[in-house]
């Protein structure tokens, strides 16, 4: 089993910046991707941004030019900086990790408990 551990979510206000880190541990073979996805009240989850092990991102429109993800595959760990942050950003932030068993030939997708981010006007 693989455990997601987020941390670094809280309240900021319009313009202000935080830095979310999630860290997986557990017994895998290897991390495909890790990367954040949100959920707002009443809306669906969304892509924020990922990072595969070989260090290609991807970012939701949303986070493009605003939020920076990186990974360190030594520490299995994924941090997103999220700057110039807007009301509409307030949602829960989840950690999100694609990871290859040692029993299995297919991946299987890991959540974190998920990380409030509240952006004040």
């Amino acid at each position: 089993q693989v455990q997601l551990v987020e941390s670094g979510g809280g309240w900021v206000q319009a313009g202000g910046s935080l830095r979310l880190s999630c860290v997986a541990s557990g017994i895998m073979r290897s991390i495909n991707s890790m990367g954040w996805y949100r959920q707002a009240p009443g809306g669906q989850r969304e892509l924020v941004a990922s990072i595969s092990s070989g260090g290609r991102t991807n970012y939701g429109d949303s986070a493009k030019g605003r939020f920076t993800i990186s990974g360190d595959n030594t520490k299995n760990t994924v941090h997103l900086q999220m700057d110039s942050l807007k009301p509409e950003d307030t949602a829960v932030y989840y950690c999100n990790a694609e990871v290859r068993s040692f029993w299995s030939s297919s991946s299987v997708y890991y959540w974190g408990q998920g990380t409030q981010v509240t952006v004040s006007s």
